[in-house]
């Protein structure tokens, strides 16, 4: 088990004048043995974060740790972050056997010999719920689900301490989506892996997660422990995201005008000034007198002085939140 730091990191692509920062300051840690929940709307910054981890997105500014250590000086031969992606048959090499390609994975020096190779490929097919036998096959011939295993069987392959999952299983039909996730909760649980888990829909961050982070236009805007925050959300971010949120119930209870909620989101090219979700906030300077604050001071200085260090100038107080519906279509408490 290791812990997997991100301190002030930052992305940006293009140049100063014509640029985007894809993700702007953010510290987070996924603590070592636990599961981290990264939630956020299409293009918030979660997978590009994500990204930095496994050297895919170079870092502007800041710094990976693993376990204290930049990630650039770590010993090569091994890679102890080992990300599945969304897709599991754009990951997979269409003209190797899954077999193969699990093997490709292995460290450096591990496994010699063909016979240990094929044993340890055998092995991490049956952790992952698949027949060995099942090695000698191409991507083509099996299903999504079973494609996302292999996936994961690959990730395990590299020996990892650290497993980021990016949006799993949005790209599987809902019939097998639970399957996948009871996998993924097993695993880590007996490999006492430490997981970054991304994903839009809080009831799969719910039913995996110990600890949740709300990431919004590259920003990290609340964080803490999944209860707490699910069950009491401070920033007006997370609670939009809890009121879309699939469930039984009516939605929870709107805060201000809908008209304000609804807004497109800002162009990342030039994000807006003060709280970035000003624009779009329903308890903001649009809707309330007197928080003009909200437009021009940054609200994520002195967050670690707020409940879930929510970037916020006025945050939210407790208010009933109705369960968010489980994988079965069950409500899940969420206090």
């Amino acid at each position: 088990m290791s812990e997997l730091r991100f301190d002030d990191v930052s992305v940006r692509y293009g140049n100063r004048r014509h640029g985007l920062t894809a993700v702007d300051g953010v510290s987070l840690t996924v603590p070592s043995g636990a599961v981290v929940g990264l939630v956020g709307e299409s293009g918030s910054g979660k997978s590009t974060l994500a990204r930095t981890a496994v050297g895919l997105s170079p870092v502007t500014s800041g710094r990976v740790l693993l376990d204290g250590t930049d990630i650039g000086r770590l010993p090569r031969g091994r890679r102890p972050i080992q990300m599945v992606f969304q897709d599991p048959y754009s990951s997979l090499d269409p003209r190797m056997t899954i077999g193969d390609s699990i093997a490709e994975a292995f460290p450096r020096g591990a496994h010699r010999g063909r016979s240990a190779r094929r044993g340890e490929v055998g092995r991490l097919l049956e952790l992952v719920n698949l027949d060995p036998d099942r090695a000698e096959v191409l991507p083509r011939q099996l299903s999504g689900g079973q494609r996302q295993r292999v996936a994961l069987a690959r990730a395990l392959a590299g020996q990892p301490d650290v497993v980021i999952a990016d949006e799993i299983t949005s790209a599987l039909d809902v019939s097998v989506q639970g399957a996948v996730l009871n996998l993924v909760r097993d695993v880590q649980r007996q490999l006492g892996l430490s997981m970054l888990f991304i994903s839009h829909n809080l009831a799969v961050v719910r039913y995996l997660s110990d600890f949740v982070a709300v990431m919004y236009l590259g920003r990290i805007v609340e964080a803490g422990p999944t209860d707490r925050v699910l069950a009491d959300p401070q920033h007006p971010y997370t609670r939009d995201l809890l009121g879309a949120a699939p469930a039984r119930h009516e939605p929870v209870a709107a805060v201000g005008p809908e008209s304000v909620a609804d807004v497109e989101p800002p162009d990342p090219h030039d994000p807006p000034h003060g709280c970035r979700y000003h624009p779009r906030c329903p308890v903001g300077p649009l809707v309330v007198a007197g928080r003009d604050v909200c437009t021009t001071d940054d609200p994520s200085v002195g967050a670690d002085q707020r409940p879930h260090d929510a970037a916020c100038h006025f945050p939210l107080g407790k208010s009933p939140v109705p369960p968010i519906t489980d994988l079965s279509g069950r409500p899940t408490p969420v206090g």
